[in-house]
């Protein structure tokens, strides 16, 4: 018997990374899944490996008619709506004397206004579900400050507020509404570059290596983990809270003189 046994979940940026693994696993743990992204070829193909519990829908995570038939397609197809995962996201690295107006705009239209139209999309269907589950994926970023990345620290923070505010309005509704903070994962973004893996480390390893406590990066099978508990019924008692799985990276730093 699968954690996700009759829930039916639609995960956007579903056609690689994070989202691709939380699409897998929640079929794997029985429920069915709307695969959605703005990669069509890539998306079909995990919604074809899943197999007759998924469908694909194209989604522009910063269209608001997108995200209408995305909900429209995943309850057409299933019947109703349990679990959204506003999984999709970009980053980019640019100083900030150097960034300009378009620079963040496009950061922040995908990271966070695609997260306030999910959200929004999803509150009816939910509430004709009986309740259901929205995770939002922000990142450590979301909990601290970083250099170069000024726009993505603003799209973070703001889905972790956003996250709260959601969480207040929806309860009477039945809708829990929490955020996921990762640390550095090899995905596209955790990995621009593309660096060939297992074949090689990459800078990122090195990095996580000498300043996460756990020693590695992490994969997106970690955060999948996470966000199928927040979809299950065994966190029907967590909303407006933050989950952090970044193997200890932001916990502190260590002393003068301690480094090893």
């Amino acid at each position: 018997m699968g954690r996700l046994d009759g829930k039916v979940a639609l995960v956007s940026g579903a056609a690689r990374g994070m989202g691709q693994a939380e699409a897998q696993l929640f079929a794997a743990e029985g429920a069915k899944v709307a695969v959605c992204d703005i990669i069509d070829d890539e998306g079909k193909a995990v919604a074809s490996e899943i197999g007759s519990s998924a469908i694909f829908q194209h989604l522009d995570v910063t269209r608001e008619e997108d995200w209408a038939a995305a909900t429209a397609a995943t309850t057409a197809a299933f019947g109703k709506l349990d679990v959204l995962v506003n999984n999709a996201g970009i980053g980019e690295i640019v100083p900030f004397a150097e960034m300009t107006l378009e620079d963040y705009r496009r950061v922040t239209e995908v990271n966070q206004t695609g997260v306030f139209l999910g959200m929004k999309a999803a509150i009816e269907p939910m509430t004709a579900a009986g309740g259901g589950s929205i995770i939002n994926i922000s990142s450590i970023d979301g909990l601290v400050g970083a250099t170069s990345v000024l726009h993505y620290i603003a799209s973070k923070w703001a889905v972790r507020g956003m996250t709260k505010a959601a969480a207040m309005e929806l309860g009477d509704r039945g809708i829990r509404v929490n955020s996921v903070h990762p640390g550095f994962i090899h995905t596209m973004i955790g990995n621009p570059k593309g660096t060939p893996r297992p074949e090689g480390r990459t800078v990122l390893d090195d990095f996580t290596a000498r300043w996460t406590p756990l020693g590695r990066t992490g994969e997106p099978e970690d955060i999948a983990k996470l966000v199928l508990f927040l979809a299950s019924d065994d966190s029907a008692y967590s909303t407006g809270s933050e989950f952090t799985a970044d193997g200890g990276m932001i916990t502190g730093y260590p002393s003068p003189g301690t480094e090893s």
